[in-house]
């Protein structure tokens, strides 16, 4: 711990605060008025982030890197990162995932990361065997077992050390996505992961399987004592909640601690989902969308004994990353802000209570993966391509007008 200490207090002594390189490049409308767009670093497949209290950026990269963003410049990968499973190619769901930070992180210098992993055996006789509700859409070459994981580490300098796996998504499958693993921490401490149902359907409304479920543990992972199955012998006692497909966008609402979900959808349906503990949210019974083969799925409406979404898209926004804005910069104080990937966009949600009461669809002409703020307010953005970004968006002063 006291190499960590020494970097720890190295880095409190150096102005760490997002300072772009680069000049200011683009500047974007908004119903709030016009932000400034920074262009602050490249990366490769970027997919989450964490923004540390001294302007410190974690950024994962889905081929296995962990970078530090700090003073303008982006770290070499940080050491002894978990091995993960990925395979460069456009339809690649795997890789290193999320990002989060432990709420104790100034004094155990804990991260969590989630990560799709090969299973230490490999057969050559596995072999994906397609589904024909995708419509054509797999990808029939992938023939790895895999599954996701979360792990914890403290990050010491730009290395790792004490890397645990406290979670495995079970049971690993052949080939396909929907790994989701966004990371969030609830108020009381414990950590929710969204875990896809690797498109296998069934396993979301399965209680012996943690796939397509909202899962709740301890910082150890050990279980919670008031998760809805916990010592049930029929039932894994991770599981929070179930029925979900795809959950890449998660976040505690500030005044409720309630947790807010955002699911994508199949042909159309992407849902926002309030989660409530053993509550069952209908995959793949009922849905607001439709299969990739265009086979009708029953809508929420026709089933109600499933929870049923808040709201929904068609067409969808495909949503990635999510937040509740504190409007310290930007006057979104409360809003929902959600990244988009088909949809190349922010979705920017003013909500009245449960209800959302306005939408704002702002127009980035890219696919975004995560959104954060940093601790000055503005908005961080990365962006979903082999050539992505992270950007850093920022009120256009009178003066500059």
């Amino acid at each position: 711990m006291a190499s960590y200490i020494r970097a720890a207090a190295l880095a409190a002594v150096l102005p760490t605060l997002l300072v772009a390189q680069t000049r200011q490049t683009d500047v974007l409308s908004t119903k709030s008025g016009p932000l400034h767009v920074e262009r602050l670093a490249a990366l490769e497949f970027p997919w989450g982030m964490a923004v540390l209290s001294d302007g410190r950026l974690l950024i994962t990269e889905k081929p296995g890197r962990l970078r530090i963003f700090a003073n303008g410049r982006l770290s070499p990968p940080v050491e002894n990162v978990p091995a993960v499973s990925y395979r460069e190619r456009p339809s690649e769901q795997g890789g290193l995932l999320d990002v989060a930070i432990d709420p104790d992180f100034a004094r155990n210098g804990r991260i969590y990361l989630s990560y799709s992993e090969a299973a230490p055996q490999q057969s050559p006789e596995q072999r994906e065997t397609g589904d024909p509700r995708f419509g054509g859409y797999l990808d029939l070459t992938d023939n790895r077992l895999a599954g996701g994981a979360v792990a914890r580490a403290v990050i010491d300098g730009n290395r790792l050390r004490d890397v645990q796996v406290i979670w495995r998504q079970e049971p690993k499958t052949i080939g396909r996505g929907h790994f989701a693993h966004r990371l969030v921490f609830g108020r009381d401490g414990t950590r929710f992961i969204t875990s896809g149902e690797r498109m296998r359907f069934d396993p979301a409304r399965s209680l012996t399987s943690n796939l397509g479920k909202v899962v709740r543990i301890n910082a150890d992972g050990s279980i919670p004592k008031d998760n809805p199955f916990a010592g049930r012998r029929d039932a894994r006692g991770d599981i929070w909640s179930l029925g979900h497909r795809n959950m890449l966008a998660a976040a505690v609402h500030p005044a409720t601690g309630d947790l807010w979900v955002w699911e994508m959808g199949p042909l159309g349906g992407d849902e926002l989902n309030i989660i409530k503990p053993g509550r069952n949210y209908g995959w793949p019974v009922v849905s607001n969308g439709d299969n990739y083969d265009k086979s009708p799925i029953p809508d929420h409406r026709t089933r109600t004994e499933f929870e049923a979404p808040i709201h929904s898209w068609t067409p969808v926004i495909s949503p990635s990353g999510a937040l509740f804005s504190r409007g310290s910069l930007l006057p979104w104080r409360g809003d929902a802000v959600v990244g988009g990937l088909s949809s190349k966009a922010i979705i920017r949600l003013t909500l009245d209570g449960a209800r959302i009461a306005n939408e704002e669809r702002i127009d980035m002409q890219r696919r975004i993966r995560d959104v954060a703020e940093a601790p000055d307010g503005a908005l961080l953005l990365i962006t979903d391509d082999k050539k992505g970004e992270l950007l850093r968006l920022t009120p256009v002063s009178d003066e500059d007008r």
